[in-house]
């Protein structure tokens, strides 16, 4: 799908509006009256979109999606002259990280100098999505040395995905510029859309977001190591940590265990550990412990049972509960493992759409020797697995036969 930008006019420009950052910001600010282009380089998502359709699951985002649609403020466009009709101009493009974990600015590069023939010094640009430290005045620069002076600021997202309809309108909004103009602008910006801003440096932003996820991550990190060790000296880690918690405050943050991934965590811990000259030690030994659950699992399974002769059924292939979001899933690399290691992988998911492997959780449920709990859905609260063993890491399922 392709608009012409030559008919538009609109007052924000969301490059890669379709994605998960972007498009809950364009639904946003197009219910606060402002005709929004959602700019995106994949033409299905735009179809999904313009149709009336979620492209992926996101609580509260159809009646906004229905109202920007009925009232015109939502356009589209896979035109990159499209950024040239908005004065303000959205980047949810971040800096992910390659197979050494180290951060690839190229990414952020490319979107510049496809847009950069459109941008002129009348241009706010702000940068959404997370980027490694320092990225906000490259970018500043990168453009001034291109002969642009466009206003340039980084505010971050900082929703749960899936509640980033309701956490945008509620939570504080960090910004920063480059300049005071461009940290001005950004207040008037988000404050349409947020409660309160935070005023921070752009390299203060960069690092509070990254901040935020490897936090998180570590967090995640510590249960799971707890888990693991109790667990091996036969011990169940959640009556520990029902003991623990009872009217004891100090101890109501730590979480249970379970699969820690997705597209955010490891990627941001790991780029801090990029920044920090690979000395992030806390950061890489929270990686071993989250990505060597899957590890873990497969050897808890072959403990009790001989893989060689069990088909083993996965419930659950997002890469956390209610989502339809596979990116970065554990679920998989776990299913990797076991299809070496195992007689049979069966896989089901009640809200990921995108697998064309996935069996209806019936038939996993009735051709699997062994089952593991991967995500704790919403759907699988009371699930009756009879006999057939379970690793539930999570707890999730107190009736099943455990092993």
């Amino acid at each position: 799908m392709k608009a012409s930008a030559e008919k538009m006019q609109a007052d924000i420009n969301i490059v890669g509006g379709g994605g998960h950052v972007g498009f809950p910001l364009a639904l946003s600010f197009a219910d606060k009256g402002l005709r929004v282009i959602i700019y995106d380089a994949n033409p299905e998502v735009l179809a999904t979109i313009s149709s009336g359709k979620l492209p992926y699951f996101e609580r509260g985002a159809q009646p906004l999606l229905d109202r920007a649609l009925a009232s015109g403020r939502l356009l589209f466009s896979s035109d990159p002259a499209s950024v040239a009709v908005a004065p303000t101009v959205i980047i949810t493009i971040g800096t992910p990280v390659d197979e050494f974990m180290n951060p690839v600015l190229r990414v952020i590069g490319d979107c510049v100098d496809e847009l950069l023939p459109y941008l002129t010094d009348d241009h706010f640009i702000i940068l959404r999505s997370t980027v490694y430290p320092g990225t906000t005045q490259w970018l500043h620069n990168y453009l001034t040395s291109r002969g642009k002076h466009p206003l340039v600021a980084f505010c971050p997202e900082r929703v749960v995905q899936g509640q980033a309809i309701e956490e945008i309108s509620q939570h504080p909004q960090i910004i920063s510029g480059v300049t005071p103009e461009a940290e001005a602008a950004a207040e008037r910006v988000f404050s349409l859309i947020s409660p309160e801003v935070v005023r921070l440096t752009p390299m203060e932003a960069e690092f509070a977001k990254l901040f935020s996820n490897a936090y998180r991550y570590v967090h995640f990190a510590v249960a799971n190591q707890f888990y693991m060790m109790a667990s091996s000296a036969g011990v169940d880690y959640y009556r520990v940590l029902e003991g623990m918690k009872k009217n004891y405050p100090r101890a109501k943050d730590l979480p249970p265990a379970g699969f820690a991934s997705g597209p955010c965590l490891v990627k941001d811990t790991m780029q801090l550990a990029a920044f920090y000259n690979n000395q992030f030690t806390l950061g890489h030994a929270a990686m071993l412990v989250n990505e060597g659950m899957a590890y873990y699992v497969v050897d808890r399974l072959a403990r009790r049972l001989d893989l060689s002769q069990t088909v083993v059924g996965l419930l659950g292939m997002a890469f956390k509960a209610d989502s339809d979001d596979i990116r970065a899933s554990l679920s998989y690399k776990l299913k990797k493992i076991l299809k070496f290691r195992a007689k049979g992988v069966l896989t089901t998911d009640p809200h990921v759409q995108s697998d064309p492997e996935l069996l209806p959780l019936e038939d996993v449920l009735k051709g699997s020797d062994a089952l593991v709990l991967c995500v704790p859905h919403s759907a699988y609260r009371g699930l009756r697995t009879g006999t057939t063993p379970v690793v539930d890491v999570w707890h999730y399922l107190p009736d099943a036969v455990s092993i």
